[in-house]
């Protein structure tokens, strides 16, 4: 699986583990954290960098000859989950 996700410091190709996982669905159960889940991680692969759409941000005032156009395009990091990791002793 795929995810976009905001840009993160690490090089195309090299692996990256998140530790701070707030949900797991496990063989029919749902594991929600408070505010993680503790011991579970998830191991993904950075496929590569990029950046998004340009988004149009147009300040207006009417009638007071105001008008500001400015463009913005936001930095994503496309990553390959490998594995997730649940923790040894599943919470109930």
């Amino acid at each position: 699986m795929e995810l976009d996700i905001d840009l993160i410091d690490s090089k195309e190709g090299e692996k990256v583990e998140f530790s701070r996982v707030l949900l797991i669905r496990a063989d029919g159960k749902t594991i929600v954290g408070s505010p993680y889940i503790d011991g579970a991680k998830v191991t993904a692969q950075v496929v590569k960098h990029y950046r998004g759409r340009k988004i149009i941000v147009f300040k207006y005032r009417p009638k007071k000859r105001y008008r500001r156009k400015r463009g913005h395009r936001q930095w994503f990091t496309k990553v390959k989950v490998l594995d997730i990791s649940l923790p040894s002793e599943l919470p109930r």
